[in-house]
Protein backbone atom coordinates (compact mmCIF):
# COMPACT_ATOMS: atom_id res chain seq x y z
CA UNK A 1 0.00 0.00 0.00
CA UNK A 2 1.37 3.41 -0.93
CA UNK A 3 1.54 6.36 1.45
CA UNK A 4 -1.42 8.18 -0.11
CA UNK A 5 -3.71 5.15 0.24
CA UNK A 6 -2.61 4.54 3.82
CA UNK A 7 -3.28 8.17 4.69
CA UNK A 8 -6.73 8.00 3.06
CA UNK A 9 -7.57 4.80 4.94
CA UNK A 10 -6.39 6.28 8.25
CA UNK A 11 -8.49 9.41 7.74
CA UNK A 12 -11.55 7.33 6.84
CA UNK A 13 -11.21 5.08 9.90
CA UNK A 14 -10.77 7.99 12.29
CA UNK A 15 -13.84 9.79 10.96
CA UNK A 16 -16.01 6.68 11.02
CA UNK A 17 -14.87 4.99 14.23
CA UNK A 18 -12.37 7.18 16.06
CA UNK A 19 -9.62 4.59 15.55
CA UNK A 20 -6.16 6.09 15.08
CA UNK A 21 -4.18 4.14 12.50
CA UNK A 22 -0.44 4.81 12.61
CA UNK A 23 2.17 3.70 10.02
CA UNK A 24 3.53 1.02 12.35
CA UNK A 25 0.17 -0.76 12.00
CA UNK A 26 0.67 -1.51 8.31
CA UNK A 27 1.02 -5.21 9.11
CA UNK A 28 -2.43 -5.07 10.74
CA UNK A 29 -3.96 -3.53 7.63
CA UNK A 30 -2.42 -6.19 5.41
CA UNK A 31 -3.47 -9.06 7.69
CA UNK A 32 -7.06 -7.94 8.18
CA UNK A 33 -7.89 -6.51 4.76
CA UNK A 34 -6.09 -8.94 2.44
CA UNK A 35 -8.99 -11.47 2.40
CA UNK A 36 -11.48 -8.68 1.55
CA UNK A 37 -9.12 -7.39 -1.15
CA UNK A 38 -9.03 -10.83 -2.78
CA UNK A 39 -12.78 -11.34 -2.47
CA UNK A 40 -13.46 -8.00 -4.14
CA UNK A 41 -11.04 -8.78 -6.97
CA UNK A 42 -8.73 -5.87 -6.13
CA UNK A 43 -5.21 -6.07 -7.48
CA UNK A 44 -3.80 -4.64 -4.25
CA UNK A 45 -4.76 -2.72 -1.11
CA UNK A 46 -4.51 0.58 -2.99
CA UNK A 47 -7.36 -0.57 -5.22
CA UNK A 48 -9.42 -1.61 -2.20
CA UNK A 49 -8.95 1.81 -0.58
CA UNK A 50 -10.00 3.43 -3.87
CA UNK A 51 -13.24 1.42 -3.70
CA UNK A 52 -13.85 2.59 -0.14
CA UNK A 53 -13.23 6.21 -1.12
CA UNK A 54 -15.76 5.92 -3.95
CA UNK A 55 -18.52 4.73 -1.60
CA UNK A 56 -17.78 5.89 1.94
CA UNK A 57 -21.14 4.65 3.24
CA UNK A 58 -21.32 1.48 1.17
CA UNK A 59 -21.09 -2.14 2.34
CA UNK A 60 -17.37 -2.42 1.55
CA UNK A 61 -16.62 0.66 3.65
CA UNK A 62 -18.69 -0.80 6.50
CA UNK A 63 -16.82 -4.09 6.28
CA UNK A 64 -13.45 -2.34 6.36
CA UNK A 65 -14.45 -0.61 9.62
CA UNK A 66 -15.53 -3.95 11.11
CA UNK A 67 -12.33 -5.70 10.04
CA UNK A 68 -10.11 -2.96 11.43
CA UNK A 69 -11.86 -2.85 14.80
CA UNK A 70 -10.13 -4.76 17.61
CA UNK A 71 -12.62 -7.01 19.42
CA UNK A 72 -10.49 -8.40 22.24
CA UNK A 73 -12.59 -9.18 25.31
CA UNK A 74 -13.05 -11.76 28.05
CA UNK A 75 -15.32 -12.53 30.98
CA UNK A 76 -14.79 -10.48 34.17
CA UNK A 77 -11.85 -8.69 32.59
CA UNK A 78 -9.49 -7.22 35.21
CA UNK A 79 -11.74 -8.45 38.02
CA UNK A 80 -11.66 -5.38 40.26
CA UNK A 81 -14.41 -3.37 38.51
CA UNK A 82 -16.83 -6.25 38.89
CA UNK A 83 -15.98 -6.59 42.58
CA UNK A 84 -16.62 -2.87 42.98
CA UNK A 85 -19.94 -3.25 41.18
CA UNK A 86 -20.96 -6.17 43.36
CA UNK A 87 -19.86 -4.85 46.72
CA UNK A 88 -20.39 -1.11 46.42
CA UNK A 89 -22.18 0.30 43.39
CA UNK A 90 -25.12 -2.02 42.75
CA UNK A 91 -26.23 -2.17 46.42
CA UNK A 92 -25.90 1.62 46.78
CA UNK A 93 -27.83 2.39 43.62
CA UNK A 94 -30.50 -0.20 44.43
CA UNK A 95 -31.06 1.40 47.83
CA UNK A 96 -31.28 4.84 46.21
CA UNK A 97 -33.68 3.72 43.45
CA UNK A 98 -35.92 1.66 45.73
CA UNK A 99 -37.79 -1.63 45.19
CA UNK A 100 -39.84 -0.26 42.29
CA UNK A 101 -36.85 1.43 40.67
CA UNK A 102 -34.46 0.51 37.89
CA UNK A 103 -30.70 0.61 37.38
CA UNK A 104 -29.60 1.08 33.76
CA UNK A 105 -26.18 -0.18 32.67
CA UNK A 106 -24.44 0.63 29.40
CA UNK A 107 -21.70 -1.70 28.17
CA UNK A 108 -20.16 0.42 25.42
CA UNK A 109 -17.99 -1.15 22.69
CA UNK A 110 -19.20 -4.49 24.03
CA UNK A 111 -17.60 -6.70 21.35
CA UNK A 112 -18.90 -10.29 21.63
CA UNK A 113 -20.74 -9.63 24.88
CA UNK A 114 -18.57 -11.08 27.63
CA UNK A 115 -18.52 -7.81 29.60
CA UNK A 116 -22.29 -7.29 29.47
CA UNK A 117 -22.95 -10.90 30.44
CA UNK A 118 -20.42 -10.62 33.28
CA UNK A 119 -22.47 -7.71 34.63
CA UNK A 120 -25.65 -9.77 34.27
CA UNK A 121 -24.18 -12.69 36.21
CA UNK A 122 -22.92 -10.29 38.89
CA UNK A 123 -26.46 -8.94 39.27
CA UNK A 124 -27.98 -12.41 39.48
CA UNK A 125 -25.47 -13.45 42.13
CA UNK A 126 -26.52 -10.61 44.45
CA UNK A 127 -30.16 -10.23 43.35
CA UNK A 128 -31.60 -10.99 46.84
CA UNK A 129 -29.72 -7.99 48.25
CA UNK A 130 -31.09 -5.52 45.68
CA UNK A 131 -34.54 -5.31 47.24
CA UNK A 132 -36.49 -5.85 44.03
CA UNK A 133 -34.74 -3.07 42.11
CA UNK A 134 -34.50 -4.10 38.45
CA UNK A 135 -31.29 -3.95 36.40
CA UNK A 136 -31.42 -3.28 32.66
CA UNK A 137 -28.27 -3.78 30.57
CA UNK A 138 -27.73 -2.26 27.13
CA UNK A 139 -24.68 -3.42 25.18
CA UNK A 140 -23.57 -1.55 22.08
CA UNK A 141 -20.92 -1.84 19.40
CA UNK A 142 -20.40 -0.47 15.90
CA UNK A 143 -19.80 -3.95 14.47
CA UNK A 144 -22.93 -5.82 13.37
CA UNK A 145 -21.02 -9.11 13.26
CA UNK A 146 -19.84 -9.03 16.87
CA UNK A 147 -23.33 -7.95 18.00
CA UNK A 148 -24.82 -10.94 16.18
CA UNK A 149 -22.40 -13.24 17.96
CA UNK A 150 -22.99 -11.53 21.31
CA UNK A 151 -26.75 -11.82 21.09
CA UNK A 152 -26.46 -15.55 20.39
CA UNK A 153 -24.81 -16.06 23.78
CA UNK A 154 -22.70 -18.92 22.43
CA UNK A 155 -19.04 -19.21 23.40
CA UNK A 156 -16.22 -21.63 22.68
CA UNK A 157 -14.36 -23.60 25.31
CA UNK A 158 -11.43 -21.19 24.88
CA UNK A 159 -13.68 -18.16 25.47
CA UNK A 160 -15.30 -19.48 28.66
CA UNK A 161 -11.90 -20.43 30.05
CA UNK A 162 -10.82 -16.77 29.90
CA UNK A 163 -11.87 -15.17 33.18
CA UNK A 164 -15.05 -17.11 33.88
CA UNK A 165 -15.10 -18.96 37.24
CA UNK A 166 -16.04 -22.61 36.87
CA UNK A 167 -18.90 -22.22 39.37
CA UNK A 168 -20.54 -19.56 37.20
CA UNK A 169 -19.93 -21.59 34.05
CA UNK A 170 -21.81 -24.55 35.50
CA UNK A 171 -24.57 -22.35 36.94
CA UNK A 172 -25.33 -20.07 34.01
CA UNK A 173 -24.30 -22.02 30.88
CA UNK A 174 -25.32 -25.27 29.23
CA UNK A 175 -23.08 -27.39 27.04
CA UNK A 176 -24.03 -27.65 23.37
CA UNK A 177 -21.57 -29.73 21.37
CA UNK A 178 -18.16 -28.14 21.76
CA UNK A 179 -19.66 -24.76 22.76
CA UNK A 180 -21.24 -23.30 25.87
CA UNK A 181 -24.55 -21.41 25.61
CA UNK A 182 -25.83 -18.92 28.17
CA UNK A 183 -29.08 -19.77 29.88
CA UNK A 184 -32.11 -17.60 29.19
CA UNK A 185 -32.11 -15.92 32.60
CA UNK A 186 -28.76 -14.31 31.73
CA UNK A 187 -29.40 -13.59 28.06
CA UNK A 188 -32.74 -11.95 28.77
CA UNK A 189 -31.08 -9.32 30.94
CA UNK A 190 -29.04 -7.87 28.06
CA UNK A 191 -30.20 -6.10 24.93
CA UNK A 192 -27.85 -5.32 22.05
CA UNK A 193 -27.83 -2.33 19.72
CA UNK A 194 -25.55 -1.05 17.00
CA UNK A 195 -24.05 2.26 18.11
CA UNK A 196 -21.01 4.39 17.31
CA UNK A 197 -19.35 5.99 20.33
CA UNK A 198 -18.64 9.11 18.29
CA UNK A 199 -22.38 9.86 18.13
CA UNK A 200 -24.19 11.80 20.90
CA UNK A 201 -25.77 9.07 23.07
CA UNK A 202 -28.96 10.89 24.09
CA UNK A 203 -31.17 8.47 22.07
CA UNK A 204 -29.94 5.63 24.29
CA UNK A 205 -31.41 7.24 27.41
CA UNK A 206 -29.96 7.84 30.85
CA UNK A 207 -27.61 5.42 32.61
CA UNK A 208 -26.56 4.74 36.18
CA UNK A 209 -23.47 2.73 35.22
CA UNK A 210 -21.36 3.02 32.07
CA UNK A 211 -18.56 0.62 31.16
CA UNK A 212 -16.42 2.00 28.34
CA UNK A 213 -13.35 -0.10 28.94
CA UNK A 214 -10.27 -0.68 26.82
CA UNK A 215 -11.55 1.33 23.88
CA UNK A 216 -10.22 4.85 24.55
CA UNK A 217 -6.69 3.53 24.04
CA UNK A 218 -7.42 3.41 20.30
CA UNK A 219 -8.44 7.09 20.11
CA UNK A 220 -6.45 10.32 19.93
CA UNK A 221 -6.86 12.85 22.81
CA UNK A 222 -9.58 15.00 21.14
CA UNK A 223 -11.64 11.89 20.35
CA UNK A 224 -11.20 10.59 23.90
CA UNK A 225 -12.44 13.91 25.25
CA UNK A 226 -15.40 13.85 22.88
CA UNK A 227 -16.43 10.34 23.94
CA UNK A 228 -16.06 11.14 27.66
CA UNK A 229 -18.06 14.36 27.30
CA UNK A 230 -20.79 12.41 25.51
CA UNK A 231 -20.93 9.88 28.34
CA UNK A 232 -21.14 12.66 30.94
CA UNK A 233 -24.35 13.88 29.32
CA UNK A 234 -26.17 10.58 29.92
CA UNK A 235 -24.69 9.46 33.26
CA UNK A 236 -26.84 9.91 36.36
CA UNK A 237 -25.51 12.37 38.94
CA UNK A 238 -24.76 9.51 41.36
CA UNK A 239 -23.66 7.15 38.61
CA UNK A 240 -20.32 5.44 37.95
CA UNK A 241 -18.20 5.10 34.82
CA UNK A 242 -15.57 2.38 34.44
CA UNK A 243 -12.54 2.62 32.14
CA UNK A 244 -9.89 0.03 31.33
CA UNK A 245 -6.91 -0.44 33.60
CA UNK A 246 -4.59 1.44 31.23
CA UNK A 247 -7.00 4.34 30.68
CA UNK A 248 -7.59 7.57 32.59
CA UNK A 249 -9.55 10.81 32.40
CA UNK A 250 -6.60 12.80 33.74
CA UNK A 251 -5.42 15.33 31.19
CA UNK A 252 -8.29 14.34 28.89
CA UNK A 253 -11.57 15.47 30.48
CA UNK A 254 -12.64 17.57 33.45
CA UNK A 255 -16.11 16.01 33.53
CA UNK A 256 -15.06 13.09 35.75
CA UNK A 257 -13.06 12.47 38.93
CA UNK A 258 -11.57 9.18 40.19
CA UNK A 259 -13.50 7.36 42.92
CA UNK A 260 -11.29 6.88 45.96
CA UNK A 261 -10.25 3.31 46.58
CA UNK A 262 -11.76 2.00 43.34
CA UNK A 263 -9.63 1.03 40.39
CA UNK A 264 -10.64 2.56 37.05
CA UNK A 265 -13.94 3.90 38.46
CA UNK A 266 -15.04 7.50 37.98
CA UNK A 267 -17.86 9.78 39.14
CA UNK A 268 -19.10 13.01 37.60
CA UNK A 269 -17.07 16.02 38.73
Amino acid sequence: MNAASFSALAEFLQKRSGIVLTPDKMYLVETRLAPLMRREGCADLNALVAKVKSALTGPIADEVVELMTTNETLFFRDGKPFEHLRQEVLPRLAAARGPSGKIRVWSAACSTGQEAYSVAMTVLEIAPTLGGCRVEILATDLSREVLRRAAAGRFSQFEVQRGLPIALLMKYFRKDGSDWVLKDNVRSMVSFREWNLLHPPAPLGRFDIVLVRNVLIYFDPPTKARVLDNIATVLARDGVMYLGGAETVLGVSTRFVPIDGARSAYALA
